[in-house]
């Protein structure tokens, strides 16, 4: 459970049914609540969760029919963090983790077109 004066320092960057990231400018990091827990990473870690999400080909698996188990592991070198997910979590973090990317860029976008124009 996130404590209220957590929340006050963070700032919600996007959401879904299943999960939300969540900005501290104060600590210069991300909370990723998802799966039941909430994980810091440093904006490096954070960029790695993305590549490790978006490398995993849920096309394939979905198609696959062995008798492996839908489970992913998601470990990223030099973090504390490990997700251990079956194929429709990695699938809504997966949203989650898009919808962020395109919330940041799209602050950045407005945050450039603004500054431009202004000179």
């Amino acid at each position: 459970m996130i404590a209220t004066t957590e929340l006050t320092l963070w700032t919600d960057v996007f959401s879904t049914k299943t999960g939300a990231v969540y900005q501290c400018d104060a600590e210069c990091c991300w909370y990723v609540d998802f799966a039941g827990k909430v994980a810091r990473f440093d904006h490096r870690n954070f960029l790695k969760l993305r590549k490790a999400v978006y490398a995993i080909d849920i096309e394939q698996k979905l198609l696959n029919t062995t008798t492996d188990p839908d489970v992913e592991i998601i470990f990223i070198c030099a973090c504390d963090h490990c997700y251990v997910l079956s194929l429709a979590q990695i699938i809504g973090l997966k949203e989650l983790l898009e919808g962020t990317f395109v919330m940041l860029e799209l602050n950045h976008i407005i945050h450039d077109r603004l500054y431009s124009n202004s000179l």
